[in-house]
């Protein structure tokens, strides 16, 4: 093998400008492999061109908005692995376009990676779409998951056809971190002097935003100044503005919208407490894969209350960092949330003790090491 010396072939639909949490997990990924190590084939999306012409490496579009398993996609992949010498390849999301992965390998890739990211589970649980997940598994060297809850549901459903290996985000913790100042957006809200609960994510079901709302009134009984401040947009914000309309909560709870990616940390930063009580739906197929708002709001030096669906349990050190709630119950959700609103300083050595663990476990420098050794295990160390 030619070790660091050859390329990466990166095969993804999931890569920006296109927005999405794998897009972004998938361009970190690349963004600290050396310049000039990746060549990526990936599909089209609008203002891709500016985007590509800023990258320390070449991307190839596909002229379609969906990259799939075809003929002309195995051939142009082929061709590019020839071309750039490319012996290892990774599958930005390994369903479906890892069945690619056998004409690579006669193509001369040696080494063949594919990443999960939580919807496979969904896969693995009905009977056609196991079937194709077997046969990638099949094709592989290593199907990464992100979170021990998706690798005890893929690894019995794939047996011993692939090795699984853990490859989990990471934060930025320069980017998110408790130097970072939200005045500014509790100034926009009128959340000054007041302590405030924040959640960032899409407004749908099962992040629970609509539980936060059920158990807010409990929440003011203990502190009737307190603000939730619910950061993101999605197709529930018009029943949540209902149901805060019917609990007379328009005074105390704020819905910002959809927030550009940049100013995320500053809605982080405005909160006392993060909290998401995300819960699992549709029979387990609609599951929190792991959950990166609860690290990335620990990187900010908060204290985190999660729901129990899927691995979100596992971005929280129960007690230390923060807490595990049942998502359907509006009283323990309401009493983590005016427990820690009532021990302000207890608050805090939980949010320092999240930022800690955070940089220990959860750093990109950390997951950048072990993405490379998957990429390239008998390298030098």
């Amino acid at each position: 093998m030619t070790g660091d010396r050859s390329r990466t072939l990166v095969v993804t639909n999931d890569f920006p400008p296109r927005q999405g949490g794998i897009q972004t997990f998938v361009a970190a990924l690349l963004a600290r492999r050396p310049p000039g190590s990746l060549v990526v084939l990936a599909s089209d999306h609008p203002g891709a061109a500016e985007y590509d012409a800023a990258l320390p490496y070449p991307v190839v579009r596909a002229p379609t908005g969906m990259l799939l398993p075809t003929p002309s996609a195995a051939r142009a992949a082929a061709r590019l692995a020839r071309e750039h010498d490319c012996r290892t390849a990774f599958f930005g999301a390994a369903a479906p376009l890892g069945l690619l992965a056998p004409g690579l390998r006669r193509s001369g890739v040696e080494r063949l990676v594919g990443a999960t990211h939580g919807h496979e589970t969904g896969w693995v649980a009905l009977p056609g779409a196991r079937s194709v997940m077997r046969r990638i598994a099949g094709g592989l060297d290593v199907l990464t998951y992100i979170s021990a809850y998706t690798r005890d549901r893929l690894a019995p459903a794939l047996g011993d056809r692939v090795r699984l290996a853990q490859l989990s985000p990471g934060v930025d913790v320069e980017r998110f971190s408790p130097a970072v100042d939200g005045s500014a957006v509790r100034a926009r809200h009128g959340l000054d002097g007041a302590p405030v609960v924040v959640c960032v994510s899409r407004l749908v079901r099962r992040k629970g935003q609509d539980a936060l709302v059920e158990a807010w009134p409990r929440v003011l009984a203990r502190h009737p100044d307190a603000r939730l401040l619910l950061v993101g947009g999605g197709p529930l914000e018009p029943s949540l503005r209902r149901a805060i309309a019917v609990r007379g909560l328009d005074g105390s709870v704020v819905l910002t919208g959809g927030v550009p990616a940049a100013e995320l940390p500053g809605h982080y930063a405005a909160g006392d407490v993060f909290a998401m009580p995300c819960r699992t739906r549709r029979g387990g197929l609609d599951v929190e894969g792991l959950g990166m708002v609860y690290l990335e709001a620990a990187a900010c030096g908060l204290p985190v209350v999660a729901g129990t669906s899927g691995g979100a349990p596992e971005t929280v050190q129960e007690g230390v960092t923060g807490h595990v709630v049942d998502p359907r119950s509006p009283a323990a959700v309401a009493d983590a949330l005016t427990g820690l609103l009532d021990d302000p300083a207890r608050a805090r050595a939980m949010g320092a003790a999240g930022r800690t663990w955070v940089e220990q476990r959860w750093s990109w420098e950390s997951i950048d090491q072990t993405f490379a050794d998957l990429l390239n295990p008998d390298r030098s160390r």
